[in-house]
Protein backbone atom coordinates (compact mmCIF):
# COMPACT_ATOMS: atom_id res chain seq x y z
CA UNK A 1 0.00 0.00 0.00
CA UNK A 2 1.71 2.87 -0.90
CA UNK A 3 2.26 5.95 1.74
CA UNK A 4 0.62 9.08 1.97
CA UNK A 5 1.49 12.09 3.67
CA UNK A 6 -1.08 15.00 5.14
CA UNK A 7 0.33 17.27 2.56
CA UNK A 8 -0.82 14.73 -0.57
CA UNK A 9 -3.89 14.58 1.25
CA UNK A 10 -4.88 17.82 1.36
CA UNK A 11 -2.73 20.28 -0.15
CA UNK A 12 -0.41 22.66 0.69
CA UNK A 13 -0.94 25.56 3.03
CA UNK A 14 -1.65 28.30 0.50
CA UNK A 15 -3.76 31.37 -0.81
CA UNK A 16 -6.00 29.40 -2.93
CA UNK A 17 -8.20 28.72 -5.00
CA UNK A 18 -5.62 25.52 -6.53
CA UNK A 19 -2.87 23.77 -5.30
CA UNK A 20 -1.45 23.27 -9.06
CA UNK A 21 -2.27 26.48 -10.78
CA UNK A 22 -2.12 28.78 -7.28
CA UNK A 23 0.58 27.30 -4.52
CA UNK A 24 2.81 25.68 -7.44
CA UNK A 25 2.70 27.99 -9.77
CA UNK A 26 3.85 30.59 -6.56
CA UNK A 27 6.53 27.87 -6.30
CA UNK A 28 7.67 27.95 -9.70
CA UNK A 29 7.87 32.17 -9.94
CA UNK A 30 9.73 31.72 -6.69
CA UNK A 31 12.57 28.85 -7.43
CA UNK A 32 12.88 30.46 -11.13
CA UNK A 33 13.58 33.85 -9.56
CA UNK A 34 16.16 32.55 -6.93
CA UNK A 35 17.76 30.91 -10.33
CA UNK A 36 17.75 34.06 -12.28
CA UNK A 37 20.72 36.75 -12.28
CA UNK A 38 19.76 40.01 -10.19
CA UNK A 39 18.36 43.08 -11.43
CA UNK A 40 15.18 41.93 -13.97
CA UNK A 41 12.81 44.45 -14.47
CA UNK A 42 10.50 42.61 -16.82
CA UNK A 43 9.32 38.64 -16.38
CA UNK A 44 7.03 37.21 -19.38
CA UNK A 45 5.29 34.37 -18.51
CA UNK A 46 4.44 31.82 -21.52
CA UNK A 47 1.50 29.98 -20.55
CA UNK A 48 0.97 26.23 -22.02
CA UNK A 49 -2.37 23.99 -21.34
CA UNK A 50 -4.36 24.40 -18.76
CA UNK A 51 -2.42 27.21 -17.33
CA UNK A 52 -3.07 28.96 -20.64
CA UNK A 53 -6.62 28.53 -20.54
CA UNK A 54 -7.29 29.13 -16.97
CA UNK A 55 -4.79 31.04 -15.81
CA UNK A 56 -6.97 34.26 -14.74
CA UNK A 57 -9.93 32.73 -13.24
CA UNK A 58 -7.68 30.15 -10.90
CA UNK A 59 -5.33 33.17 -10.30
CA UNK A 60 -2.05 31.42 -11.96
CA UNK A 61 -1.62 35.12 -13.28
CA UNK A 62 -1.34 36.55 -9.76
CA UNK A 63 0.46 33.46 -7.98
CA UNK A 64 3.50 33.68 -10.61
CA UNK A 65 3.90 37.18 -10.62
CA UNK A 66 4.37 36.87 -7.13
CA UNK A 67 6.22 34.15 -6.72
CA UNK A 68 9.28 36.00 -9.47
CA UNK A 69 8.88 38.42 -6.31
CA UNK A 70 9.75 36.47 -3.81
CA UNK A 71 6.74 35.56 -1.95
CA UNK A 72 5.58 32.37 -0.54
CA UNK A 73 2.31 30.08 -1.41
CA UNK A 74 0.51 31.47 1.90
CA UNK A 75 1.41 34.79 1.48
CA UNK A 76 -1.43 37.19 1.66
CA UNK A 77 0.28 39.49 -0.88
CA UNK A 78 -0.42 36.92 -3.75
CA UNK A 79 -3.97 39.06 -3.87
CA UNK A 80 -2.34 41.98 -5.10
CA UNK A 81 0.72 41.15 -6.54
CA UNK A 82 -0.47 43.33 -9.62
CA UNK A 83 -0.36 46.55 -7.37
CA UNK A 84 3.14 45.24 -5.91
CA UNK A 85 4.34 44.69 -8.80
CA UNK A 86 3.56 48.30 -10.17
CA UNK A 87 4.76 49.75 -7.04
CA UNK A 88 7.90 48.17 -7.41
CA UNK A 89 8.30 48.78 -11.14
CA UNK A 90 8.61 45.74 -12.38
CA UNK A 91 7.04 45.13 -15.51
CA UNK A 92 4.89 42.03 -16.35
CA UNK A 93 3.01 40.61 -19.24
CA UNK A 94 1.38 36.88 -19.79
CA UNK A 95 1.51 35.20 -23.12
CA UNK A 96 -0.76 32.19 -24.05
CA UNK A 97 1.38 29.86 -26.12
CA UNK A 98 2.47 26.32 -27.31
CA UNK A 99 5.57 24.55 -25.54
CA UNK A 100 5.09 21.60 -27.06
CA UNK A 101 4.70 18.18 -25.76
CA UNK A 102 5.11 19.21 -22.04
CA UNK A 103 2.97 18.92 -18.50
CA UNK A 104 -0.32 21.22 -19.28
CA UNK A 105 0.39 22.78 -16.15
CA UNK A 106 3.85 24.30 -17.83
CA UNK A 107 5.20 28.04 -17.94
CA UNK A 108 8.10 29.70 -18.97
CA UNK A 109 9.31 32.54 -17.44
CA UNK A 110 11.74 35.03 -19.14
CA UNK A 111 13.77 37.23 -17.36
CA UNK A 112 14.18 40.46 -18.83
CA UNK A 113 17.50 43.03 -18.16
CA UNK A 114 18.50 46.41 -19.42
CA UNK A 115 22.51 45.34 -19.24
CA UNK A 116 22.43 41.94 -20.03
CA UNK A 117 21.06 39.15 -22.29
CA UNK A 118 17.95 37.68 -21.06
CA UNK A 119 17.57 34.11 -19.23
CA UNK A 120 14.85 31.97 -18.35
CA UNK A 121 13.36 29.19 -16.69
CA UNK A 122 10.75 26.44 -17.60
CA UNK A 123 8.84 24.17 -14.96
CA UNK A 124 5.60 22.68 -14.76
CA UNK A 125 3.05 22.31 -11.43
CA UNK A 126 2.41 18.41 -11.52
CA UNK A 127 0.18 18.43 -8.30
CA UNK A 128 -0.68 19.10 -4.58
CA UNK A 129 2.00 22.18 -4.93
CA UNK A 130 4.76 20.17 -6.12
CA UNK A 131 6.74 21.62 -9.00
CA UNK A 132 9.55 20.47 -11.44
CA UNK A 133 11.77 22.26 -13.61
CA UNK A 134 12.72 21.35 -16.20
CA UNK A 135 14.78 23.47 -18.74
CA UNK A 136 17.04 26.79 -17.68
CA UNK A 137 18.22 28.67 -20.48
CA UNK A 138 18.17 25.78 -23.02
CA UNK A 139 19.63 22.55 -20.35
CA UNK A 140 17.59 19.82 -19.97
CA UNK A 141 17.12 19.57 -16.36
CA UNK A 142 14.68 18.31 -13.40
CA UNK A 143 14.25 18.56 -10.02
CA UNK A 144 11.19 19.59 -7.46
CA UNK A 145 13.42 21.93 -5.39
CA UNK A 146 12.06 20.03 -2.33
CA UNK A 147 16.15 19.26 -1.16
CA UNK A 148 18.98 21.28 -1.17
CA UNK A 149 20.35 21.62 -5.10
CA UNK A 150 23.09 22.74 -6.56
CA UNK A 151 22.85 24.28 -9.65
CA UNK A 152 26.02 24.86 -11.41
CA UNK A 153 27.08 25.47 -15.16
CA UNK A 154 30.97 25.28 -16.34
CA UNK A 155 33.15 24.30 -19.24
CA UNK A 156 33.11 20.67 -19.48
CA UNK A 157 36.57 19.52 -18.57
CA UNK A 158 37.83 16.47 -16.40
CA UNK A 159 37.97 16.96 -12.45
CA UNK A 160 35.18 19.32 -12.10
CA UNK A 161 32.70 16.84 -11.11
CA UNK A 162 35.44 15.09 -8.77
CA UNK A 163 36.17 18.29 -7.15
CA UNK A 164 32.75 19.27 -6.66
CA UNK A 165 31.57 15.59 -4.92
CA UNK A 166 34.84 15.69 -2.76
CA UNK A 167 34.15 19.31 -1.03
CA UNK A 168 30.49 17.55 -0.07
CA UNK A 169 32.28 14.64 1.38
CA UNK A 170 34.89 16.71 3.40
CA UNK A 171 31.46 18.63 4.77
CA UNK A 172 29.60 16.10 5.26
CA UNK A 173 26.92 16.28 3.01
CA UNK A 174 25.30 13.28 1.04
CA UNK A 175 24.13 13.40 -2.12
CA UNK A 176 20.81 12.10 -2.98
CA UNK A 177 20.33 12.72 -6.88
CA UNK A 178 22.72 14.06 -9.19
CA UNK A 179 22.41 14.74 -13.38
CA UNK A 180 24.75 16.61 -15.85
CA UNK A 181 23.17 17.71 -19.22
CA UNK A 182 25.90 18.37 -21.73
CA UNK A 183 25.53 20.67 -24.59
CA UNK A 184 28.56 21.17 -26.68
CA UNK A 185 31.10 22.17 -24.26
CA UNK A 186 28.94 23.43 -21.36
CA UNK A 187 27.83 21.39 -18.97
CA UNK A 188 24.71 22.01 -16.61
CA UNK A 189 24.98 19.82 -13.25
CA UNK A 190 22.08 19.32 -10.97
CA UNK A 191 23.26 18.30 -7.36
CA UNK A 192 20.03 17.27 -4.81
CA UNK A 193 21.70 16.64 -1.57
CA UNK A 194 20.34 15.33 2.19
CA UNK A 195 21.13 18.49 4.43
CA UNK A 196 21.05 22.26 3.81
CA UNK A 197 24.32 24.49 2.17
CA UNK A 198 25.97 26.12 5.38
CA UNK A 199 28.27 29.11 4.64
CA UNK A 200 31.46 27.23 4.61
CA UNK A 201 30.44 24.49 1.88
CA UNK A 202 29.38 27.63 -0.14
CA UNK A 203 32.74 28.98 0.51
CA UNK A 204 34.32 25.89 -0.61
CA UNK A 205 32.47 25.23 -3.39
CA UNK A 206 33.37 29.36 -4.81
CA UNK A 207 36.84 28.33 -4.76
CA UNK A 208 36.01 25.64 -7.58
CA UNK A 209 36.64 28.64 -9.90
CA UNK A 210 35.80 27.06 -13.24
CA UNK A 211 32.01 27.73 -13.22
CA UNK A 212 29.96 29.87 -15.66
CA UNK A 213 26.89 30.09 -13.12
CA UNK A 214 26.06 28.40 -10.02
CA UNK A 215 23.27 28.86 -7.25
CA UNK A 216 22.28 27.24 -3.98
CA UNK A 217 19.13 26.47 -3.66
CA UNK A 218 18.06 25.59 0.39
CA UNK A 219 14.20 24.70 0.52
CA UNK A 220 12.47 26.48 3.59
CA UNK A 221 9.72 25.31 5.57
CA UNK A 222 7.09 27.47 3.65
CA UNK A 223 8.02 26.18 0.41
CA UNK A 224 6.63 22.63 2.33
Amino acid sequence: MENYNLKSILGPIMIGPSSSHTAGAARLGRIAMKLAPKGFNKVSFYLHGSFRETYMGHGTDKALLAGVMDFFPDSEEIKNSFEIADERGLEYEFIKSDLGYVHPNTVKMVFHYDDQEDFYVQGSSIGGGSILIKDINGADVEFSGEKPTLVAKYIDKKGILSRITATFAISGMNIADMHVDRTGKVATLICELDSDFDDATIKDIGRIDDFLFVKYLNPVKEDN
